[in-house]
């Protein structure tokens, strides 16, 4: 039986209240790589001991495997227990012993039609919807489903208190993000192919070699040409490697991972398979060969590497620029504000196309759609347009990400624009004369106005 961690029963107790309160459909979240399967078996354990049923589901083979060993592992009592894959589920309802409680693993999936028809069936059961991104890319969020959201610790403080490894961020500086083009929510095949040229900033074997020599590593690809072309790379410098994808055969990648999990291979690539569940203990070092606009994907691939040892330090390679979409895996989410479903998204045209989350490559400034206004940032005005530049191919050495640098260069950014030609112009003006939100911040400043006062009046500048 495991062993909880503190903030492991501190979730629990949390779950429990907000029962109590009334709540029957509770989201709960909890970072990659932080043990919600021990806290769905342990609250398992303590619903099947007292003779009631619980459902689990899940959409993969591979974590309802380890799910089903875990449970085991924790007590859970089987004769109360059922867990399935959603499909196979979806396709039985008739034969589900009817359930007090369904825990849905990985639940930002959970909008899916395949498992609202299996919640519609049960309208008593209490569900708990674990996930480590309550978030979706399109329009319908999980607040539609829902009636309370717990979010666990953040990745800062699982860090600090050493359930998570620290790690250093390595990053290029540039991708062609004009040439990505989005279908279904992420970036195609094809116009990714198209924006690295068949090739990737900074070439993966040197880099690797650079930074993480003799660490053991997962690729991240988006096509499996692209992954075997990286595997046979890593393999003709001499290092092991193997590349397993949803077409490998399920008993030849079960030995890959097994191999790789007995330390017997070093590099790992692999096409959509390590994100969700999967446990792989030895990592400690993540390579991003692949784009995405999901913020799920990005936490799973870049914390794929952070489970604490004493003394480490993980490495993780960003060869997309994907930390620029989204900043360092341990940036804090407003989860609550997250869950809310959004008016759907219309193209507004001009070639912009903004995430839900939307980072300014001006000042570097990061905040939700809803904070956007007339596509002006709100935090230092400048037009989000999609940057336009050629493609280099280059084999640079990439840059270590710190994110106190980070912080440094918006700071600095920002009060070059305070401090610019803009402030000499705005000294003769009348408040109705300003038009643009720079004019207003450096207006406010002369003035000793609040920070906060400049974005106010300048979106509200038509009223007067």
């Amino acid at each position: 039986m495991f062993q909880l961690r503190d903030y492991q029963l501190e979730t629990i107790n949390r779950i429990t209240n907000s029962m109590r309160q009334g709540n029957k459909r509770i989201i709960v979240q909890q970072p990659p790589r932080t043990g919600k399967t021990v806290i769905m078996a342990e609250i398992a354990r303590r619903t099947t001991a007292k003779g009631n049923n619980v459902l689990f589901i899940i959409h993969r083979k591979e974590v309802l495997d380890q799910a089903r060993q875990t449970f085991g592992l924790q007590g859970v009592d089987p004769n109360y227990l059922q867990m399935g894959m959603v499909q196979r589920l979806n396709r039985h309802i008739d034969q589900i012993n009817e359930p007090q409680l369904i825990l849905i693993d990985e639940a930002h999936h959970s909008l899916a039609k395949s498992y609202r028809k299996i919640i519609d069936a049960f309208p008593q059961a209490f569900i708990l919807y674990f996930t480590a991104t309550p978030i979706r890319t399109g329009h319908d969020q999980m607040d539609q489903i829902a009636d309370d959201l717990i979010p666990g610790k953040t990745i800062e403080w699982l860090q600090a208190h050493h359930f998570l490894a620290q790690f250093k961020y390595f990053g290029p500086t540039g991708i062609d993000d004009s040439k990505l083009k989005r279908q279904s929510g992420e970036y195609t095949a094809e116009s990714i192919d198209q924006a690295m040229n068949k090739k990737i900033y900074g070439e993966i074997v040197d880099q690797y070699s650079k930074l993480a020599k003799g660490k053991q590593a997962v690729v991240y690809c988006h096509s499996i040409e692209s992954a075997k072309r990286v595997m046979d790379q890593f393999r003709s410098r001499g290092i092991t490697a193997a590349e397993v994808d949803g077409e490998t055969n399920p008993e030849t990648r079960d030995r890959i991972v097994q191999t790789f999990r007995d330390q017997q291979i070093m590099i790992l690539v692999n096409v959509n398979l390590f994100t969700e569940g999967v446990d792989l203990p030895n990592i400690d070092c993540v390579i991003m060969a692949r784009p995405t606009c999901s913020l799920a994907l990005y936490l799973q691939f870049s914390m794929r590497c952070l489970n604490p040892r004493e003394g480490k330090t993980a490495i993780i390679i960003d060869h997309v620029g994907n930390f620029k979409r989204f900043g360092l895996p341990n940036a804090k989410h407003d989860w609550q504000e997250a869950i809310v479903t959004k008016d759907k998204r219309k193209s507004k045209g001009g070639g912009i196309d903004i995430p839900p989350i939307v980072q300014c490559s001006y000042c570097f400034g990061t905040f939700y759609r809803k904070d956007m206004v007339d596509q002006y940032c709100p935090l230092c005005g400048q037009e989000l347009t999609t940057k336009q530049k050629d493609f280099v191919v280059v084999n640079e050495d990439l840059q270590e990400i710190k994110e106190n640098e980070a912080v440094k260069k918006r700071r600095q950014m920002v009060e070059a624009i305070l401090n610019s030609e803009v402030s000499n112009n705005v000294q003769h003006k009348e408040l109705y004369e300003l038009k643009t939100l720079k004019e207003f911040q450096a207006y406010g400043k002369a003035h000793g106005y609040k920070p906060g006062w400049a974005y106010y009046r300048w979106k509200n500048r038509s009223n007067g």
